[in-house]
């Protein structure tokens, strides 16, 4: 199963391009979204990301989010991949949700690579690493940068090798992400698109379902009881 954008919109979390509004209309998200940009003004980089973050913190999972965590109790085998960053799949209650773009409101050390808690001692005024003093940086994946590798291996594993392919509220435009559902198609999986409008993948799959996922996602496993 893969989610992206359209699911945490039905939670009041703008897409990444929406959220390119007011104070911020006159940037483009890749620059503020790339290793380059970071480098350029990390203050400014921080800016956004800190208020997206408060976006996310409003947020709430709503309908689809539990429904799929009920989905996940009844079948023997259930991965969920999702394309975002804001966790509400978790706080949901879903477990062992493989981040293919990483974690919003995480924190990763930009001189070490990995994730760090903040230094309670800030030299700069911004986030710094407490193990090393190297800037911190939001622990997701920019424009340029390599989706991290076992979420990349786990997921076209799984695509590999169910017998049912969920795509929910991801236009099927960027790769790798994108190529998921083919994946499971060419092993011969069953692939139902949930989305709000049709996409490149709504003429390969077997069932589409127009909707928004706070709403189709109850309604197909009030199905399961029939």
């Amino acid at each position: 199963m893969l989610t992206g954008a359209g699911m945490s919109a039905d939670s009041g979390v703008p897409t990444f391009r929406d959220a390119q509004t007011g104070l911020w209309a006159r940037f483009r998200p890749e620059d503020l979204a790339t290793p380059d940009a970071f480098e350029r003004d990390p203050e400014r980089v921080w800016a956004w990301y800190e208020w997206r973050r408060e976006l996310v913190r409003n947020a709430e999972p709503h309908a689809g989010h539990r429904a799929l965590v009920e989905l996940a109790g009844r079948v023997s085998q259930f991965t969920l991949v999702t394309q975002n960053v804001d966790g509400l799949h978790q706080r949901a209650g879903s477990v062992g949700v493989v981040e293919y773009h990483g974690n919003i409101l995480r924190d990763r050390c930009a001189g070490e690579g990995i994730c760090r808690e903040r230094s309670p001692h800030s030299t700069s005024g911004l986030p710094e690493c407490s193990a090393c003093g190297a800037l911190l940086r939001p622990d997701v994946v920019w424009f340029g940068e390599a989706i991290p590798r076992h979420a990349l291996q786990q997921a076209d594993a799984v695509a590999a090798d169910c017998d049912c392919f969920l795509s929910i509220g991801t236009a099927a435009l960027v790769y790798p992400a994108a190529g998921l559902a083919e994946r499971a198609l060419r092993s011969g999986a069953k692939v139902i698109e949930v989305n709000i409008e049709p996409t490149d993948l709504s003429p390969l799959a077997d069932v589409v379902l127009t909707g928004p996922a706070g709403v189709v996602l109850p309604g197909l496993v009030q199905l399961l009881d029939r």
